[in-house]
């Protein structure tokens, strides 16, 4: 009975050490597989990083592009502008000669007797240019 159990105690102890160094082995395993796996991992993140990077990196150069060609369309439009405001002072100022042009030959039209008379003075000076012109090329 000894022996015996003894002997069951033996192979217990060594069904024990053998499962224990089976499980041992394939924990190591695990652990190798998850050490690999972690490390696949961390480079595939440091992959994406790296991508990431590289395209913000592209974007920061698209947006400085854009940020001088934007300065440039700033610095076009204010000379437009600055064209236009003189254009337009340069009209008020023809708006007010010709209003004043009217105006003088109003007066003067009112002066020679009205339409009529003016009308008369068109024609009569209308008719001497074109007696001019037969005159000179005669």
């Amino acid at each position: 009975m000894f022996n015996s159990n003894s002997a069951h105690s033996r192979g217990s102890k060594y069904s024990q050490v053998r499962s224990y160094s089976d499980s041992d082995s394939d924990s190591s395993d695990d652990n190798i597989e998850e050490d690999d796996f972690i490390q696949r991992e961390i480079r595939q993140q440091q992959m994406m990083m790296k991508q990431q990077d590289d395209g913000l990196e592209m974007l920061g150069q698209s947006a400085e592009r854009l940020s001088k060609i934007s300065m440039g369309i700033h610095e076009e439009l204010g000379h437009q502008n600055k064209m236009l405001n003189e254009m337009e002072e340069d009209l008020e100022t023809a708006e007010q000669n010709l209003s004043l042009v009217t105006r003088k030959t109003k007066e003067l039209i009112q002066k020679s007797g009205g339409k009529r008379n003016f009308i008369i003075i068109v024609a009569l000076s209308v008719v001497m240019i074109i007696l001019f012109f037969l005159v000179l090329y005669t």
